[in-house]
């Protein structure tokens, strides 16, 4: 028999080009590189030149696909692909669509439920005059990610703006700082450069989730949550809290998420330093964008810390009303930061799908491993804490009460007030489709005060380690709040807050408040107090009373920490009734803006220039500034080496780089220096093309 009649597979052409129809059909066109990279439960199609023409009546052909160390059909991660005549959808099958000499094209359709990840592709052909069939292995992978363009994928997202912010916008904003002074910066998610899929993939990889789990969505989200922190899988980042960051960057030094995954894939998964929670958030968003969940960075000001899952927040004072340090572990962090994704539950009751909150910050474990999440947003909204994963934790950061016990001389403790307001406010993400700031509150919680929002703590706190910590009403005619002047005290200068006390009874009150001022990392943990100071006040029946509370800079200037926030506690107990007065306020210094000013033409190809300023607040000098700039499509991270800076003095410096791509890009700055943190700045630069 003349072997011209034998079938073999002369080629394969996966069309995967980035600007071919399969890349547009399954919106992958952004990412780098000329891989078939396909979202899973949709079409797509590969040529195959053979030895001959193909006939359908004798010839036999099918495809393989297999991923994960051991593939294995039963398990989904060796997949047979049938040649069908009509396609249909839930299953693996293909169709042969143009028939030309000998070339055929097909049709390929995937699993709305397929696991994602790298595939190894195999043709098998077969012929009447041949027992064995003939294989054939492209050297090209394929790569298979979630579909939110799917109806039939858990993470299917139904809007189309929200899924180019939340699936294919590669930079985003940041929020941080307090309730009454929330700063914001851009952040370079960049999942689509060169080297990120494949170091996305690689986070995958090293998780503890077998390859047949990777279809879960809910599942990969939770392993993704333990592998961006360190503490016991050697996940992406090590975090640090401490101030002290040698061997490492500073967390406020980073402005994206590229540096960090691509370093860790370089160095085959050694945990990159440091990291602090939106440095977490920005890594996560980046990894569940570039695997095609829909996925966003929150930030909750007043985030509480419940280290005892009693779902209350509780402040613990001695006989005279001295806060006591030692039993105050549960921490109301300034801010925290998070993360939303998009998905079905399944794993639940109708009605829990949709965001949920997912936390990759190591504060505790969950089922043993530094991981919080997925938690459905409904279920903490309604109080339904019994649904998994994590719903306590999350419902405590935004919604418990802060419970403010006193020691009884007996050594027992008396609930002696509670604040119902005092924790989870202007839950803050991007915007959809703009740099505006969005609050999102209203998802996470039902209006303060409200008969809703009520029942929901209530709810929440029956399944806590206090069920009954709801009862004490006592008669409350004075009350004292902390008010701050438009956007608050100024690194380097004296901070000025002011103390309202008012009278709602008709008779005269007196009281003395104690004030103490320490200085607080952002995760709510105090470093020290700087200043305490006692009050007395007298009030006249209904009256208001105003009175201004200044810290000098000398007070505070060796003592700040990374995020320069101080916490004000102030206590009291009113003579004529007993009511004890107690609030705590906490603000930062704002520190000032890197001013970054584009100079030139921005053209693809040509290069341009930026002049960076920044002007030193502070009455001393700055030590060792290094500045670090970076912008997708402007140029790669630089580090900029500035040295010292005087006292009030202002430092320029202009950087060239070559823009490699067109349309709206940002340059973002930040200033990294031991004794100033928090300082950056973005410039918006709309580059041409040739």
């Amino acid at each position: 028999i003349s072997t011209s009649l034998m079938l073999s597979v002369r080629s394969v052409d996966l069309l995967s080009s980035k600007t071919g129809q399969n890349r547009l059909e399954h919106h992958t066109n952004l990412y780098h590189g000329n891989e078939l990279i396909i979202r899973r439960g949709q079409t797509f199609q590969i040529e195959l030149d053979l030895s001959r023409p193909f006939n359908s009546n004798t010839d036999k052909l099918h495809l393989e696909l297999k991923t994960g160390s051991l593939p294995m059909v039963s398990k989904g991660t060796h997949i047979i692909i049938k040649l069908v005549e009509e396609l249909e959808d839930h299953r693996w099958e293909a169709k042969i669509v143009k028939q030309k000499g000998n070339r055929i094209k097909l049709s390929v359709n995937s699993h709305p439920k397929a696991v994602i990840g790298q595939y190894k592709l195999t043709v098998m052909v077969k012929c009447p005059k041949r027992e064995v069939a003939i294989t054939h292995d492209p050297s090209k992978d394929v790569v298979m990610l979630f579909n939110p363009w799917c109806e039939d994928d858990t993470v299917y997202m139904d809007d189309e703006e929200e899924k180019k912010e939340y699936v294919l916008n590669d930079i985003g904003r940041l929020y941080y700082g307090t309730e009454t002074q929330i700063g914001a910066r851009t952040w370079n998610y960049g999942q689509f450069l060169e080297g990120m899929l494949e170091a996305c993939l690689y986070v995958l990889e090293k998780s503890e989730i077998p390859p047949s789990g990777r279809g879960d969505s809910v599942n990969v989200v939770r392993v993704i949550s333990a592998m961006i922190n360190s503490p016991d899988d050697n996940g992406v980042l090590a975090g640090n809290w401490s101030g002290n960051y040698v061997g490492g960057v500073s967390p406020t030094a980073w402005s994206g998420s590229v540096d960090i995954l691509m370093k860790y894939h370089k160095e085959g998964g050694q945990p990159v330093k440091y990291g602090q929670c939106w440095v977490f958030s920005g890594v996560t968003t980046t990894v569940l964008r570039c695997l095609g969940i829909p996925c966003r960075s929150v930030t909750n000001f007043q985030s509480a810390h419940d280290t005892d899952v009693s779902l209350t927040t509780d402040v613990y004072f001695d006989e005279n009303m001295e806060p006591l340090d030692h039993l105050n572990s549960d921490s109301v962090w300034n801010f925290h930061v998070w993360n939303d994704c998009w998905m079905s539950r399944p794993d639940l009751p109708p009605g829990m799908g949709g965001w949920q909150a997912l936390d990759s910050t190591p504060q505790e474990t969950s089922q043993g491993t530094f991981r919080c999440g997925p938690a459905s947003i409904t279920a903490i909204r309604t109080g339904q804490v019994y649904h998994k994963y994590d719903t306590p934790f999350v419902f405590a950061e935004v919604n418990s009460d802060k419970i403010y016990w006193q020691r009884n001389l007996d050594g027992t403790f008396t609930q002696i007030h509670s604040e119902k307001k005092a924790v989870g406010h202007f839950i803050s993400t991007k915007a959809v489709g703009s740099d505006e700031r969005a609050d999102i509150t209203h998802l996470y919680k039902h209006t303060e005060e409200s008969e809703e929002e009520r029942i929901a703590v209530e709810t929440a706190s029956r399944y806590g380690t206090r069920p009954d910590v709801y009862s004490t009403p006592m008669a409350k005619d004075v009350s004292v709040e902390v008010k701050m002047e438009g956007e608050g005290p100024r690194m380097g200068e004296d901070a000025q807050l002011t103390i309202v006390v008012t009278n709602l009874s008709s008779q005269p009150r007196r009281t003395t408040l104690h004030s103490q001022v320490a200085v607080m990392y952002y995760t709510g943990v105090l470093k020290g107090t700087v200043q305490k100071n006692k009050l007395p006040v007298e009030l006249m029946p209904n009256e208001v009373k105003t009175m201004q509370w200044i810290l000098p800079y000398q007070s505070y200037q060796n003592q700040l920490v990374d995020q320069a926030a101080l916490m004000l506690t102030l206590s009291g107990r009113v003579s004529e009734t007993q009511q004890v007065l107690a609030t705590q306020t906490n603000f930062r210094l704002r520190t000032p803006d890197l001013n970054i000013e584009p100079e030139g033409d921005a053209v693809v190809g040509k290069e341009m220039a930026a002049k960076i300023t920044f002007t030193n607040p502070l009455p001393h000098k700055l030590r060792g500034v290094v500045f670090r700039v970076e912008g997708l499509g402007l140029q790669k991270v630089r580090e900029v080496v500035v040295g010292d800076v005087g006292s009030h003095s202002t430092v320029t410096l202009t950087e060239h780089f070559i823009p490699t791509q067109a349309g709206p890009r940002k340059l973002v700055a930040a200033l990294d220096c031991k004794q100033l943190t928090q300082v950056h700045g973005v410039a918006d630069i709309d580059v041409q093309s040739q």
